[in-house]
């Protein structure tokens, strides 16, 4: 055998398991999880980013600046994390759901109760979703207000301003797969947007919704847009938005750096090249694993997602709102009319904003050069808050004075104080509020029935319920479940009989909780 061909045999050997490490030896891997220089030369840990398909993926080297923590906030890794936390969360969701009316909801239920962990899976599913929203908000705002949206970057915020969208509607498309009320009738709000769309938009309605009204195909098609389509246009968005920063222009450099007037020292400090091995990686799997056990302990703890009654096409719940991401188009609806303030005005905004980099033609990055652009932003950011405001149901909506006290007491969409009772609080019994309380009621039912009487004898002083009564029974109706109904009596000046308004609840003893309701 050649002296060339035995060395070319050792070249190109590998040691032992190698493959997986992406050709790095164990001896420079021990060097690289110590943060010790490379033990060869030429460096092996540029070979790595050849030979592994997922470090090909990363630059090679950072500019020192652009891996400082307050420029970036790691905002793009934690939109990222949160994606591949919803795309296996939702992989593992899909196995026990099914895609229509008569068994969505019962199959919540069943992940929710009887699934070992399975209302973890969907309060983490949930957490992320909302979280996804929240972060991909803030950094679309930190290239704001760092500039980054200028020069070769425009079309990369452009994909970022798609996957807004996309991350928006994911949300939305998935608001109604539980089949509950909150989500039906969310959802059905938001839809009646598309028909009030311009030219098309009974074809839009009835393409979305499969029908005049969300039934059995408009779920279907719900649920491929939020497990196939999305998910896929989502992937491809983001596959070219990383390629354009990872490789193409890269992240952008502090606005302080490129326009401020530094010394070449420490010019050369803030650009000086930092290896992705093993500094960036380290710091990287640090901050995923912190986050995603932050993520957990707080879907644990702290997060229920929430799951109301079944779905009721033929009751209109009170104080019915969009999701909380779309408020701000229901409070634009509360202005004017449904086609232009819930049509017109979002299609234009999200247009101008996604077309930002291209009318903007101030090349200045630093805020102290453009503070048009910023005072701009931020009346576009309290513009939003209040137009949230607005689009709540404690904006602009009057109820009758016995409907608005047993909402506060127990909503028809959401928790309310009488739902967060401990079941075994609930001590059967008829209670008339003017009436001194039984010793034996537990605390927790005294400070709601004490509050609850409050509530009726305000509202009787000042006229709004003239000699007001309230009355709240309390019934064991099987094991485990309690029927809870509220009951208000008032004698109005100009009728000869009492008005009564009633309110039903059964409560499980999980609060699994079920509404009827009798209206005046």
């Amino acid at each position: 055998m050649s002296r060339e061909s035995t060395s070319g045999e050792r070249a190109g050997r590998q040691p032992h398991g190698s493959g997986i490490f992406a050709g790095l030896s164990g001896r420079e891997l021990r060097a690289l999880l110590r943060g010790d220089p490379p033990t060869e030369h030429p460096n092996p840990r540029y070979r790595a980013h050849t030979n592994s398909f997922w470090l090909h993926l990363r630059p090679r080297t950072y500019p020192a600046a652009t891996t400082w923590v307050t420029h970036t906030w790691f905002l793009g890794l934690f939109a990222v994390m949160l994606f591949v936390v919803e795309l296996l969360t939702g992989a593992l969701l899909m196995i026990f759901y099914a895609p229509t009316p008569e068994q969505a909801y019962l199959s919540i239920l069943t992940l929710t109760y009887q699934i070992p962990f399975g209302a973890l899976l969907r309060d983490l599913h949930r957490l992320a979703a909302e979280a996804m929203i929240v972060i991909v908000v803030l950094h679309m705002a930190r290239v704001f207000i760092t500039g980054s949206y200028k020069g070769p970057r425009a079309f990369t915020w452009l994909t970022g301003v798609l996957l807004l969208v996309v991350t928006l509607l994911l949300s939305f498309s998935g608001y109604l797969l539980p089949w509950d009320q909150l989500a039906y009738w969310a959802v059905t709000i938001g839809a009646s947007m598309v028909q009030a769309a311009p030219l098309i938009g009974p074809e839009l309605n009835l393409l979305l919704r499969g029908a005049t009204e969300i039934g059995a195909d408009g779920l279907l098609r719900f649920y491929l847009l939020h497990v196939l389509l999305l998910p896929l246009v989502g992937i491809l968005l983001l596959a070219v938005h990383y390629y354009r920063v990872a490789r193409h222009h890269g992240i952008s450099l502090p606005a302080s750096i490129e326009e401020g007037e530094l010394t070449p020292s420490a010019h050369q400090a803030a650009t000086r090249k930092i290896d992705f091995l093993p500094t960036l990686f380290l710091r990287e799997v640090v901050v995923i694993s912190a986050s995603l056990l932050m993520l957990l302990m707080a879907a644990y703890f702290f997060y229920d997602a929430p799951l109301e009654q079944h779905a009721d096409p033929s009751h209109t719940p009170l104080n019915t709102q969009a999701p909380w991401f779309f408020l701000w188009v229901q409070g634009l609806l509360k202005i004017g009319d449904k086609t232009l303030m819930g049509v017109i005005v979002p299609f234009i905004s999200f247009v101008l904003l996604a077309t930002l980099p291209y009318w903007d033609r101030n090349p200045a990055r630093r805020w102290q050069r453009r503070p048009l652009a910023l005072t701009m932003g931020l009346l576009l950011a309290l513009g939003v808050g209040v137009l949230t405001y607005m689009g709540t149901a404690s904006y602009g909506i009057a109820l009758p004075p016995a409907v608005a006290i047993v909402e506060q007491l127990a909503p028809e969409e959401g928790e309310g104080a009488l739902r967060r009772l401990p079941y075994a609080a609930l001590t059967p019994g008829a209670y008339a509020l003017d009436q001194p309380f039984p010793a034996q009621l537990s605390p927790d039912l005294r400070a709601l029935l004490t509050t609850y009487a409050q509530l009726v004898n305000d509202a009787s002083l000042a006229g709004s319920l003239p000699q007001g009564k309230a009355f709240l029974d309390i019934v064991e109706r099987q094991a485990d479940l309690k029927a809870v109904t509220v009951r208000i009596e008032w004698q109005p000046a100009d009728a000869t009989t009492p008005r009564t308004y009633t309110r039903t609840l059964y409560l499980h003893r999980d609060h699994n909780a079920a509404v009827t309701t009798r209206h005046p």
